[in-house]
């Protein structure tokens, strides 16, 4: 190409000055952006480090529960089957569009829904045709969770995952927070159905950003609205010093295309409203006001002169009536300010930081999807979006990266199916899933600028420099020579977890055969997070192959300098669950007997010396949870808020007959674009029987119902969460 065709419109002065730049391998400023390149774009929203690159990772989805809320109704009242699905003689969901749960990385689940093989299963339900999203635009919001212990709030850390999680978000500021949002709105755009929508609620910290970001990714012309949520009363706003009270957020609805799903949304007149507008009183008492007589045709006009609803003005111009009772209501404006927060005694509020008021959802909701359509929210947080879409008859997926997040969506979604039940209306099973088999990769923090081989050796320095810090603060010896193995203490080999994502199934599986080809019978396994659903399958079948695995957490503490020279580094074990079952003729019930958690959150001693007089705090140590407080004379008093084992937990479930339902997880073929299924040798938990916590109850019933045994020998799994989020399962066999 010739240097005439290539810069047009460069004068030989900026034509040198390129050249410098150039020679010196230095970046061009970016006047030269628009000079050299022919992009008509007037305005673009720019940050450090963007890039056209979109993730196309595709990986299996891995259904580790299901949640069919048993019923002994198999059809509802107008003789068909609920939803047109088919159940079995329990009443569980066997077919139909199941609801979806998944527990992982938003980037990594919206690029495998969109290439995946569950592409598939999306677009038979007429694609996705509502997306609303309400990512964390708060810097503070850094997974910390306040959990109520009796009538005290402990605050619990976000673990590692989610710190990494954190950095990604907000590491560089908005730098980074832009660049994390802008690659997830254009999976979501390719996602949605073409006569889909989406929301993106946000505030005015980042409302600039999304504004551009979404004209950017979904085009100008499908922009339309900017909602304003005034999200408390009046009375409720807060003065600042120096400004306007902030009392309201902002809602972005953009569209797929021109032809997309709308149904105009009203609420009640407001009496104030009536006076206003409806000052016309015609002989029967009816209130109307006069409306513009509009596109109406002449034989229209004709039919309303005969009922009386034309209004003739003195200038001898024709209106038409419009009374009050055969008004919907008035129009939902872009301004909503009849929609409160959540408030503290509401029976909605989950005690979720990020709580939204279901009415807004609900506006949303019915506004852009009809009944039956496919909505999805991929920062689900406490749920409510799902919670509406379940409400309305709407099917749903929803996402988050906090396991504290799913536990509370799923708690919350048992409420309505039971709500529902009650009320003898339908609803749908859903299933908890997880992202399966993720590579084991180690590039956080890498620099972006260097070639790929020099990325490699820094990421393999990382990784050595991460290993031999945990195995210091976990008082191990290095080994060489072995694939899974990283360390040894006493004679119990140590494998390392991945630094940036949770122990995997296929973590432990590569250990399996690394042990059994060096016989080895004793491995610790430490990570900072297990997979959901992980344990107890995989060590009952290193168990059953003479191997004892031990998976423990790694802590927090292994990050400080002080700490692990102290050996004060504590990697507490996942929790143990105890059951007995209870025999009555032909069925089992199963009592939950004991429930022993090892969690540590700072240490007693540590908070003891630098609690100032006056002061308080709430910690956990070795699975207790205590409370140090220092008066005003320094001297300390212990509380132990945790004085039961039943304090620990939070939610409990019972699968009656675990080896049932196989977990198959579907593969396409990247060549052939072959969808196989594959059985991974687990299996799926169904939740047929639960007992948990609520905001309104505290109480928990430790013994489940009975239900009947089918076989001479079958196995019950047992589900357990804590009042973190965390889960734990055990297996006991029972027979008839």
């Amino acid at each position: 190409m010739s240097e005439v065709s290539l810069m047009p419109r460069l004068t030989p002065q900026e034509q040198q000055e390129i050249i410098r730049f150039i020679e010196a391998d230095k970046p061009l400023p970016d006047k030269y952006r628009f000079l050299l390149f022919e992009d008509k774009r007037e305005v673009e929203l720019v940050w450090n480090g963007k890039t056209g690159e979109v993730c196309n990772v595709v990986l299996p989805f891995q259904t580790i529960e299901q949640v069919d809320e048993p019923r002994v109704e198999k059809k509802a009242d107008n003789n068909r089957l609920l939803f047109d699905d088919s159940y079995d003689d329990r009443g569980r969901q066997l077919k139909g569009w199941t609801n979806k749960l998944i527990w992982g990385d938003n980037k990594l689940i919206l690029s495998s829904l969109k290439s995946g093989p569950m592409r598939d299963e999306i677009e038979s339900q007429g694609g996705l045709k509502l997306i609303y999203i309400d990512p964390p635009f708060d810097v503070g919001a850094d997974f910390s969770m306040d959990i109520e212990i009796g009538s005290d709030t402990f605050t619990k850390k976000p673990n590692i995952l989610e710190e990494i999680a954190y950095r990604d978000t907000w590491g560089r500021g908005a730098d980074s927070f832009i660049s994390m949002i802008y690659e997830r709105l254009v999976l979501m755009r390719d996602l949605l159905a073409d006569d889909g929508s989406i929301y993106v609620h946000c505030d005015w910290r980042v409302s600039g950003f999304f504004r551009l970001a979404l004209d950017e990714v979904s085009g100008k012309q499908t922009f339309k609205n900017e909602i304003t949520w005034k999200r408390q009363p009046p009375r409720g706003a807060r003065a600042k010093s120096k400004q306007y009270a902030r009392s309201s957020e902002k809602i972005f609805f953009y569209v797929k295309n021109d032809q997309y799903i709308w149904c105009s949304q009203y609420k009640e007149y407001s009496q104030d409203y009536i006076d206003e507008k409806f000052t016309n009183i015609d002989p029967d008492n009816r209130r109307y006001r006069v409306g513009d007589i509009g596109d109406y045709s002449e034989k229209s006009i004709d039919e309303f002169r005969k009922t009386g609803k034309i209004y003739v003005y003195p200038s001898g111009k024709i209106g038409l009536k419009r009374y009050l009772d055969e008004q919907k209501g008035e129009a939902i404006s872009d301004i909503w300010s009849d929609i409160a927060e959540v408030n503290a005694v509401a029976l909605e509020r989950v005690n979720y930081p990020t709580q939204k008021p279901e009415a807004l959802l609900d506006r949303i909701i019915k506004a852009s999807s009809n009944e039956g359509d496919l909505v999805a929210d991929f920062f689900c947080g406490s749920g409510t979006t799902v919670a509406v879409a379940e409400k309305l008859g709407r099917k749903w997926i929803a996402t988050d990266l906090g396991k504290f997040a799913i536990h509370t969506t799923r708690k919350r979604l048992i409420e309505v199916q039971r709500q529902l039940k009650k009320g003898g209306k339908d609803y749908r099973a859903f299933e908890i899933l997880n992202l399966g088999k993720y590579e084991r990769q180690h590039y956080i923090g890498l620099n972006d600028d260097l070639r790929e081989e020099e990325k490699q050796k820094q990421a393999a320095a990382k990784e050595t420099s991460f290993v031999d810090l945990i195995l210091r603060a976990y008082q191990a010896e290095r080994v060489s020579g072995f694939a899974a193995f990283h360390g040894k203490k006493s004679s119990r080999m140590v494998a390392v977890g991945p630094v940036n994502l949770p122990v995997t199934r296929l973590f432990v599986e590569e250990i399996i055969l690394e042990c059994r080809k060096n016989h080895i019978t004793k491995v610790d396994i430490l990570g900072f997070e297990f997979e959901m659903g992980l344990f107890p399958n995989v060590l009952e079948e290193a168990k059953a192959k003479g191997i004892d695995i031990a998976p423990k957490y790694i802590p927090a503490e292994v990050f400080d300098k002080r700490a692990v020279e102290k050996n004060q580094v504590v990697f507490h074990d996942v929790a143990f669950i105890e059951v007995k079952p209870h025999y009555d003729k032909n069925k089992v019930a199963v009592e939950l007997t004991d429930f022993s958690v090892f969690y540590s959150q700072d240490s007693v001693s540590a908070v003891e010396s630098s609690l100032k007089n006056k002061g308080s705090k709430i910690i956990v140590e070795k699975g207790q949870i205590i409370k140090i407080s220092k008066d005003k004379d320094g001297i300390i008093t212990r509380n132990t808020l945790t004085n039961n084992w039943t304090d620990w937990i939070d939610y409990w479930s019972v699968d009656f007959n675990f080896e049932n339902k196989r977990e198959i997880i579907r593969v396409r073929d990247p060549e052939t674009g072959v969808v196989e299924e594959r059985w991974i040798g687990d299996f799926i938990f169904e939740n047929e029987w639960q007992s948990f916590r609520t905001k309104k109850d505290r109480s928990i019933d430790l013994k489940s119902v009975a239900r009947e045994i089918t076989a001479p020998r079958q196995k019950v799994a047992v589900k357990v969460v804590d009042i973190f989020g965390n889960d734990t399962m055990t297996i006991i066999e029972v027979g008839r």
